[in-house]
């Protein structure tokens, strides 16, 4: 059955009749589809978005969340709260596919497994911003055993599993060999997401680690493998100045390697060599989604949805009203870093030039321009990679903390995540398990 998305009568603001407006429809809550939400005007258009995940993630500070440094919910804003017309305009559900011929989006409840109930929503413009998965280039054994740090729910898996790992290694009786596996953190992946799970792991350790659990601290052991070089989009210098603090930490270990196969309590390395842990985080780049896959668009060869310079995807698109952004998506002949910053910029982007159409304008392709990036490496150090501008260590902290504290998504994020640092400075880590 198809599902109406026309809006009832207007709410405050918004006081276009629903008929006079276009439906616009978003897959997706990440930085993409989210800026896109922000940044459109309502008044022109009736807003749906659909997503199995009903807030907009702060990325950039998820890792901190994995030791207790940041809270889970300081870094999450409900969809809600953007403002939709009408309130069945948001959909908890899975897109399962776009028909474009009929302008209708096929969608799945994702709430109650014994009630998957499919419909369709109606569209008179399409934005795919639904991003991507973890790639784990068919290494064995990784969907299995490792964890991934891409949603809050992993980051509160990843806690719970480093919590429980303690506790189990003072346990009485428990051999040293099996404290040191069990202490034994392997991350597989050395961009920014493992440079700073590692970075918040060693925090964790020398500030938290060495007062809670102070006869095992000798045998904490943090092993980051990359086969390439680490933070591979900064500056040769900044790279360097990395790779030197890894190696000063008697308890951090940078391995030139490949993982080829994750088991329950090891991983197993090109070279045949075996590493017991017991916690492995693989963070090695993006793969799309099978929704994406499933999408009969123009793709590359990484399998992103290829777009014109106006974001409009190339291929099966005749009404030619169906957009896509973010990692699922690249610019043909211009291709996009698949970063926060370039989804949040394109999504900008394209809601100024959808407002810009319906006022019978010609918007001006899509360009990006990095405006830098931002590392945490631990020990209140950072990396600053901009164009006219690098720096490392603690000055670049204080810019990585302001940026951040800054481009959170509202007030309430912005002074949530302050007090979190400050609490954790003066306290402590919140080492609870739940």
């Amino acid at each position: 059955m198809a599902v109406s998305t026309v809006g009832r009568a207007s709410r405050g603001a918004f006081s276009i009749p629903g008929q006079g407006r276009k439906q616009l429809v978003i897959i997706g809550t990440g930085w993409g589809g989210y800026s896109v939400l922000k940044n459109v005007n309502k008044k022109i258009f009736d807003v749906t978005v659909i997503s199995p995940r009903n807030h907009f993630l702060f990325t950039p500070l998820l890792a901190s969340t994995t030791v207790g440094t940041l809270e889970f919910r300081s870094i999450i804003e409900p969809v809600r709260n953007a403002g939709f017309r009408d309130e069945k305009h948001f959909h908890l559900a899975e897109a399962t596919g776009v028909d474009v011929r009929r302008s209708v989006v096929k969608c799945r409840n994702t709430l109650e497994a014994n009630n998957i109930r499919e419909y369709e929503v109606k569209y008179d413009h399409l934005i795919i911003a639904c991003g991507a998965v973890p790639n784990t280039f068919g290494t064995p054994g990784v969907y299995e055993h490792a964890f991934f740090l891409k949603e809050v729910a992993d980051a509160r898996a990843i806690r719970n599993r480093i919590l429980r790992n303690f506790e189990i290694s003072v346990r009485p009786g428990i051999s040293e060999a099996e404290q040191k596996r069990l202490l034994h953190i392997v991350i597989v992946g050395g961009g920014p997401t493992g440079i700073e799970f590692g970075a918040e792991l060693y925090d964790f350790v020398q500030e938290d680690v060495r007062r809670l659990y102070s006869s095992e601290t000798q045998h904490v052991k943090v092993s980051i493998i990359e086969a390439m070089k680490i933070l591979p989009s900064f500056d040769h210098s900044l790279q360097d100045y990395a790779v030197k603090k890894i190696g000063e930490r008697t308890q951090m270990t940078l391995l030139h390697d490949k993982v080829i196969r994750v088991d329950a309590n090891s991983v197993t390395l090109s070279d045949g060599s075996v590493l017991p842990c017991g916690l492995v985080v693989w963070s090695t780049g993006l793969a799309p989604r099978e929704f994406t896959n499933n999408l009969r668009f123009a793709k590359n060869g990484r399998g992103q949805l290829v777009t014109d310079g106006h974001l409009k995807c190339l291929g099966e698109n005749p009404c030619n009203n169906v957009y896509a952004l973010g990692d699922c998506a690249d610019v043909d002949r211009d291709p996009l870093p698949c970063t926060a910053q370039a989804a949040e910029r394109a999504g900008r982007y394209l809601a100024a030039a959808l407002n810009e159409r319906e006022h019978g304008k010609r918007p001006a392709p899509f360009k990006f321009s990095n405006m830098g990036m931002l590392a945490y490496i631990g020990e209140y150090q950072a990396l600053s990679n901009f164009s006219l501008w690098k720096a490392s260590g603690h000055s670049a902290w204080v810019l990585w903390r302001l940026a951040y504290a800054t481009r959170l998504g509202s007030w309430r994020l912005r002074m949530q995540v302050p007090m979190d640092w400050m609490k954790s400075f003066i306290f402590g880590r919140d080492t609870s398990r739940f």
